[in-house]
């Protein structure tokens, strides 16, 4: 079927995850801005609506892995298994290697001053995110739907609003090292361990696009129609 302009960019990756590299081809943010319409976001963008709908009409069949989690805390398991091992694995290799990489290169390539703190604030607000999230609000999710006593949620909406606005920081704060290493493109004067560096900051921007889409989009969402119910 063609694709709506009316749908939201959340859904369009909630229905088939492999939509979400068409997106991220386009530049359109999936996780975050997730509620915008694809009509609102392509026009945001400058880009030609019908041109990025084709693209996103991917075949019907979607791969075996589409099938993913079916409760809200098997989500929660599969956030934490997948993509918090992940950061708290990854953040402390990156981090060493963006400061010895800003301070090899930092006075041919001043913008690294600027790579190098966004990523130390990135970090300095993820892991106190990920740790709220495992040790509060996953486990609280996963008691309502089980059933034990709303009081447990009066104040799960403030903590998920608080969670979605970190989100939020530090999406931007991707955004900009992305366009201060010109889309993680490597320089001519560039070492191996600068390549490292881009390489791993664009996979690490593109796992937390799918982190935060299954958070925002999908598991919040339905967390909080828990609460209403």
């Amino acid at each position: 079927m063609p694709i709506a302009p009316t749908v939201t960019l959340g859904d369009l990756v909630t229905e088939d995850s492999r939509r979400s590299r068409v997106l991220e081809r386009f530049g359109l943010d999936y996780c975050c801005n997730g509620a915008d319409t694809l009509a609102d976001a392509t026009a945001a963008a400058g880009l030609d609506l019908d041109v990025v709908a084709a693209a996103l009409d991917l075949p019907a069949a979607a791969p075996a892995a589409e099938h993913g989690p079916t409760s809200n805390a098997d989500l929660a398991h599969d956030i934490v298994d997948t993509h918090h091992a992940y950061m708290w694995e990854e953040m402390p290799r990156l981090a060493a290697l963006v400061e010895k990489v800003y301070r090899v290169h930092g006075e041919r390539h001043p913008e690294l001053a600027r790579v190098h703190d966004a990523f130390v604030e990135a970090v300095t607000a993820l892991e106190p995110h990920m740790t709220a999230e495992e040790r509060s609000v996953f486990p609280t999710i996963a008691k309502l739907e089980k059933g034990h006593p709303a009081t447990l949620s009066a104040s799960l909406p403030e903590s998920i609003d608080r969670l979605v606005a970190e989100h939020q920081v530090v999406g931007d704060l991707f955004h900009e090292i992305r366009s201060l290493t010109g889309g993680y493109t490597w320089p001519a004067d560039g070492c191996n361990s600068y390549k490292m560096m881009l390489e791993g900051l664009q996979q690490m921007e593109l796992d937390l696009h799918e982190h935060i889409h299954k958070e925002n989009n999908i598991l919040f969402p339905q967390a909080l129609r828990l609460v209403q119910a």
